[in-house]
């Protein structure tokens, strides 16, 4: 383990979103009786407030169900752009899935951006909404003919997409695609906004009431932690991995990744524009108005969750590469993210399962959540209203097409069964006193145990098996968190739950270390 923290790598700050840090933190009330709706959303992200203002829209009394604050999940922690652009995917989608079913993808992720639009010159939202360019560069000659085949294969869906050898970047690149007229905005705004006009008429916005259990049916029963219970005719998952028990067989479908972004401000003029680049280790650039000038968000360094080296290198890996390129003053945020890929990289977006008609699901978007967030409130909300959505076919969860996704599910769970059972059989380290700031996992009882001193020198000592499926989980030095390398659960030093597929927190260890 490393005792490194936020302050050895210079920066000022622990990790908070700019989102987040320039946006009011919400007061909904937690759920405390139980009630009966319609619709029960579970997660309080740009699928749930999407759906939910949706559904309400079509007279359907409906209750949002968030473990923590609304939009401070994944949803806050995003790069906020608004594209149909997800990295280099169209070419390989015609040859995989079929170009009707990526015609349908396409044309989704097309009109979730001209919805959002609508809605913000609708209800003249100030969310600092403006149409971009959206870009894939390269500066590998491996890269080059896949760019080539990407415009091409775009294109003949229909999106406006050219080929490009210059980009207005401080760098030469051998090749870039670019996307036209996508968007980018700040997401706490905009969801917040919706968020607004939710609760009232039967319909509710409930902060702070962790679902821990899911009885389906007809209706469908939500059971908070408080045991309190929401029962409704339909029930949405929209909480960033489906933890309901039916849902089991998702674990082995995707794999969850972090990545990292910084908010600084530099010298130059950006050029406007969003960018990403086709190869590894991925480099994303955009900037956002930001105190009468801007803020340039630099991001990418994404890794396996749990699985990464010191999660504070990948920090200190962006900001070599944006001083590499730029004139940088400060550096004003920074914050990581986490998100879910599927086998074939398209999200999971309908049914859960043909045996739960009234059971509903949203996940994997690869990082790609402001359109196909947006995509899956449209067409779960068509579900339930008219029965049926004519991007049903490419996002359906009970797909299971044989190339790539058979190569998929067995590389992702070999990964899973390795940290099930083979970290279970390395050698532990001896105990021994550690420094402040540091975490190590030591044995104490015949049990691993995860031990973090803070800077005052008190000792937090968790049971590191993750309560999901029992995974030994990982330290982040960077948040200062242990992570599941499995199913990508998420816990404080302390033992409680930041993010599931766990329901339940870590259990804490009266650990002590020997005289």
């Amino acid at each position: 383990m490393t005792s490194d923290t936020f302050t050895d790598y210079g920066f000022a700050q622990p990790p908070q979103p700019y989102w987040m840090a320039s946006t009011d933190t919400t007061d909904h009330p937690a759920l405390d009786r139980d009630i009966n709706v319609d619709a029960a959303v579970v997660g309080g992200g740009i699928v749930g407030i999407t759906l939910a203002y949706l559904l309400k829209r079509e007279g359907v009394k409906v209750a949002v169900i968030e473990a923590d604050r609304i939009s401070q999940g994944t949803t806050g922690h995003t790069t906020a752009k608004i594209t149909s652009q997800h990295s280099l995917i169209y070419d390989q989608m015609i040859k995989h899935l079929g170009k009707e079913r990526a015609q349908q993808y396409a044309r989704a992720n097309e009109s979730a951006i001209d919805f959002i639009s609508g809605l913000i010159e609708e209800k003249g939202i100030e969310c600092d909404f403006s149409r971009q360019s959206a870009y894939v560069y390269t500066q590998s000659d491996k890269y080059v003919k896949k760019i080539q085949d990407e415009v091409q294969a775009a294109a003949s869906l229909g999106i406006k997409a050219s080929y490009l050898e210059e980009l207005p970047l401080p760098f030469k690149v051998k090749a870039a695609e670019c996307f036209e007229n996508q968007a980018q905005f700040h997401i706490r705004k905009y969801i917040l906004a919706l968020a607004e006009e939710i609760p009232g008429d039967g319909s509710y916005i409930f902060e702070q009431s962790r679902a821990i259990d899911f009885h389906e049916g007809n209706p469908c029963t939500v059971i908070t932690k408080d045991n309190h219970r929401v029962t409704a005719e339909n029930m949405i998952l929209a909480s960033h991995f489906p933890a309901y028990g039916g849902s089991g067989y998702y674990f082995a479908r995707m794999y969850p990744e972090k990545s990292y972004a910084l908010g600084i401000r530099i010298s130059e003029e950006f050029p406007g524009g969003m960018y990403i680049t086709a190869e590894d280790p991925g480099r994303s650039l955009r900037s956002t108005p930001y105190e009468g000038g801007e803020l340039v968000i630099v991001a990418g360094e994404h890794h396996k969750t749990g699985q990464g080296p010191n999660t504070n290198e990948h920090y200190k890996n962006l900001l070599d590469f944006a001083r590499e390129n730029y004139h940088v003053r400060d550096v004003a945020y920074r914050w990581s993210t986490q998100d879910y890929t599927t086998l074939d990289d398209v999200p999971y977006v309908g049914r859960l399962t043909s045996k739960t008609p009234n059971i509903f699901v949203a996940t994997g978007f690869k990082k790609w959540g402001m359109t196909n967030g947006t995509v899956s409130a449209i067409l779960i909300k068509d579900l339930i209203v008219k029965g049926e959505s004519p991007w049903a076919p490419v996002y359906d969860p009970s797909r299971f097409e044989a190339d790539p996704m058979v190569k998929n599910f067995t590389t992702a769970n070999i990964d899973v069964a390795k940290h099930l059972i083979g970290d279970k059989l390395k050698p532990l380290s001896k105990d021994a006193d550690i420094e402040p700031g540091e975490a190590r996992v030591v044995k104490h009882d015949g049990k691993k145990v995860g031990i973090y001193k803070d800077k005052k020198g008190k000792i937090h000592a968790v049971d590191i098996a993750c309560p999901h499926m029992g995974c030994d989980l990982a330290w982040n030095a960077a948040e200062l968190s242990w992570d599941c390398p499995c199913h990508g659960s998420r816990f404080t030093y302390e033992g409680d739950i930041i993010e599931g597929p766990a329901l339940k927190s870590l259990r804490t260890s009266d650990f002590r270390f020997n005289p």
